[in-house]
């Protein structure tokens, strides 16, 4: 058979050759063949659509989240107004200067928290258990043919 003949034409004339003598066989493998091929393609084309739904389900999901996050900030700092408001009304902070300024350290500590947080979590963004599994394994049989 020649190198440039395509798979497709290569199967089929396989197929002929070795069911030469009965027809019915070679139109049920020959259609078997086709359905295949179009089982594939709706397969892909399946796996594309669902990728597209996925997609733009992400991009909703991001878009949420950030109004989602632009609420709290905003019920954070009323609820932040709020408090300064009844430091004053209750004579417990009288110098509106210092209640916002006691605002702005509660919201600096919280940062600084949520900071310490985030830098304490970031070590498992970089696979610490795969990683020194992957030394292990690189590492070992190194170890044994020396012994």
């Amino acid at each position: 058979m020649d190198s440039r003949t395509p798979k497709n034409e290569t199967f089929e004339r396989a197929i002929n050759d070795s069911y030469s003598e009965n027809p019915g066989v070679i139109d049920d493998i020959q259609l078997l063949w086709h359905e295949l091929r179009a089982l594939n393609h709706a397969h892909f084309r399946l796996a594309a659509l669902e990728a597209r739904v996925a997609g733009n389900s992400l991009v909703i999901m991001i878009v949420a989240g950030l109004v989602i996050a632009i609420l709290l900030s905003v019920a954070w700092l009323g609820l932040l107004a709020a408090t300064v408001l009844a430091l004053d009304k209750y004579g417990i902070l009288t110098d509106n200067i210092l209640s916002i300024l006691l605002a702005v350290a509660l919201n600096l500590l919280l940062v600084l928290i949520l900071w310490r947080v985030i830098h304490n979590k970031s070590y498992y963004l970089q696979f610490p258990a795969t990683i020194r599994n992957l030394k292990f394994i690189l590492s070992g049989p190194r170890n044994m043919e020396k012994k």
